[in-house]
């Protein structure tokens, strides 16, 4: 009535040979389920993969079928996930899909009513679960590759944008500032012309305010020249830098950096403006928080922790401001993480560490032979 079909043995065989094939990752899995359906003589045919806490239907046969509502892993033991999985996908069987002891997905069926199911077709469920385990596995690093990439991307365009931001931000400052204040002086020097050999307090006045004014230009400069990249943590490192950042910051600011030796720019200044990031927080949100600064270099990574006894704030309701999101993006395109901690009444911590290759320019210099 339906035709001829192969044997389970050549079902296993044309799966072997078909998933050595290079199909494109979204074919695989449809392909399976159509060789699950067709080689078991089901009426329907699953794919399901593990998400988190959940099996997810993601492929069936027919490809029109119906897709069943995801079910549970946390369902207590093996035989109760099939049941679970198996009861909501109105299947006869279903056989769990893991690789290397990781439950990955399950396979199932549904049969025809008026077709009974054989040994062989059985049988012929858990070998062809069996041999999905790689398959799967396949499936979800593509899938974990895709979503990392696109991390990767969203990351590069948002260091993009900050960095577009910051020459922004310094065009206003100069604009505003040194540009404005040397305008000012131009027009000074002007008048003070009108006063040469005419009365020589006056141009005593004139020179010494002019001298005033143009030592306030290069303090100004000076500290635009360390908002883009300090001259002290080129010439004497972290430690020294957040030490004077600390200093400038209102509140008790304590700073641990016993150990810190030098280290690569690029990590350096990293760590150094997630360090200021963090106390800008502390300025905004806890000004009248105690906070202290611990540096360090363990096992085998530079970490820094900026802890603050403020109100704290509950994580659960406060949305990731750009200040953070910039830090996390710092740290991650040099390998390295960050975690917030904090809780209403409890003050914030904000952690993170970059890692140290143990061959690369980075770890030479931190030990003094770069």
């Amino acid at each position: 009535m339906y035709g001829q079909r192969a044997t389970p043995y050549e079902m296993l065989s044309a799966f072997s040979a078909r998933m050595g094939e290079a199909y494109a990752t979204e074919q695989l899995l449809p392909r399976l389920a159509r060789m699950l359906g067709e080689g078991t003589a089901a009426a329907r045919a699953y794919v399901w993969l593990r998400h988190g806490d959940e099996l997810r239907p993601v492929a069936s046969w027919p490809p029109d079928a119906a897709r069943p509502a995801p079910v549970g892993v946390a369902t207590a033991g093996r035989d109760g996930l099939e049941l679970a999985a198996a009861e909501s996908a109105n299947a006869e069987q279903m056989a769990l899909v893991r690789h290397q002891g990781e439950l990955l997905g399950a396979l199932s069926i549904s049969r025809r009513r008026d077709e009974p199911s054989t040994p062989a077709q059985d049988k012929l469920l858990g070998e062809l679960a069996d041999q999905a385990g790689l398959v799967l596995r396949n499936v979800r690093l593509t899938a974990e590759l895709v979503s990392r990439l696109g991390e990767l991307s969203a990351s590069r365009q948002r260091l993009v944008t900050a960095q577009d931001q910051e020459r922004l931000r310094i065009q206003r400052d100069i604009a505003r500032g040194a540009q404005r204040q040397l305008a000012e002086l131009t027009a000074r020097f002007r008048a003070a012309e009108a006063t040469v050999g005419a009365d020589p307090q006056a141009q005593r006045t004139v020179i010494a305010s002019l001298r005033a004014d143009v030592a306030a230009v290069v303090d100004s400069l000076r500290e635009l020249a360390r908002g883009i990249y300090p001259p002290l943590l080129a010439d004497q490192g972290l430690a020294a830098a957040v030490r004077a950042q600390a200093a400038k910051a209102g509140g008790a600011v304590v700073v641990s950096a016993d150990g810190i030796g030098r280290y690569g720019k690029d990590i350096e200044a990293a760590l150094y403006f997630c360090c200021l990031e963090a106390l800008r927080n502390v300025g905004k949100y806890a000004a009248t928080a105690s906070t202290r600064i611990d540096l360090s270099s363990t096992d085998g990574a530079i970490c820094f922790q900026v802890s603050d006894n403020g109100p704290g704030f509950d994580m659960n309701l406060a949305a990731q401001g750009s200040g953070m999101q910039h830090m996390t993006d710092r740290l991650a395109a040099l390998g390295g993480t960050i975690t917030v901690d904090s809780r209403p009444g409890a003050g914030t911590t904000v952690a993170g560490s970059i890692p140290l290759t143990a061959d690369g320019p980075e770890f030479f210099f931190a030990n003094g032979r770069g």
